[in-house]
């Protein structure tokens, strides 16, 4: 998946002609806190809330005033990992996206990234969760991929975490079956420290709830 292919329609640009008024009421309307400064096309930058907050007439034009835009943009065809990479770098709630020419294509929006992400996670298919503790020396991708479809299960999504202070590795695995028992024996006879699982409804609420309180917390 690619910048592209995450462009989102509803948020318009602003003009240096636009007062910072009309843009903390964009702001407001459409719960970010960064927008696009765009001429004929041509990405200025990116303006902040608190950039206009601190504008002595923010009911004049945008272009009466000396700013210091940040220009954060990602090409279209990055991948969308380094548009989070970069969203999360620079804590802001959306990222510009240029063409080759630099010309300005759109924006994505931190929520419409988030509801991608949740996709790429097969969170909506059915399936359990197991979760694996292992030493960073013991990671095996072809062995953990052998236990689960020798249990004639599937890997549906998988993904990683550590700490810096940390030799251990915390592996999440989507799995295409509710009934885990068989794949968690062998996990178990194997030595792998099987630190927590779900089934699907329990999983989806818990999902659900998490990114139902993620959005609210973003939208506020």
């Amino acid at each position: 998946m690619i910048a592209r292919d995450l462009i989102t329609e509803e948020i318009p640009p602003l003009k240096t002609s636009d007062t910072g008024i009309r843009a903390l009421s964009w702001m407001d309307e459409l719960k970010v806190s960064h927008l696009p400064i765009v001429n004929n096309n041509d990405f200025l930058g990116l303006i902040s809330d608190t950039d206009i907050l601190d504008l002595n007439k923010p009911e004049e034009p945008i272009g009466n005033h000396r700013l210091s835009l940040v220009r954060p943009f990602v090409t279209e065809d990055e991948h969308v990992f380094e548009v989070l990479k970069l969203i999360q770098n620079m804590k802001l709630t959306l990222i510009p996206v240029l063409a080759h020419d630099n010309s300005y294509l759109g924006v994505i929006t931190l929520p419409s990234l988030i509801e991608k992400f949740a996709e790429i996670g097969s969170v909506s298919e059915p399936g359990g969760i197991i979760i694996l503790e292992v030493n960073h020396n013991d990671y095996s991708l072809a062995e953990i991929s052998q236990i689960v479809e020798s249990n004639d299960g599937k890997i549906l999504s998988l993904y990683i975490t550590s700490q810096s202070d940390s030799k251990k590795l915390e592996i999440t695995l989507k799995i295409n079956k509710r009934d885990l028992s068989g794949i968690m024996q062998t996990f178990n006879r194997y030595d792998y420290e099987v630190k927590a699982t779900f089934y699907q409804k329990e999983f989806n609420e818990d999902v659900k709830d998490r990114f139902d309180s993620f959005m609210n917390y973003i939208n506020m």
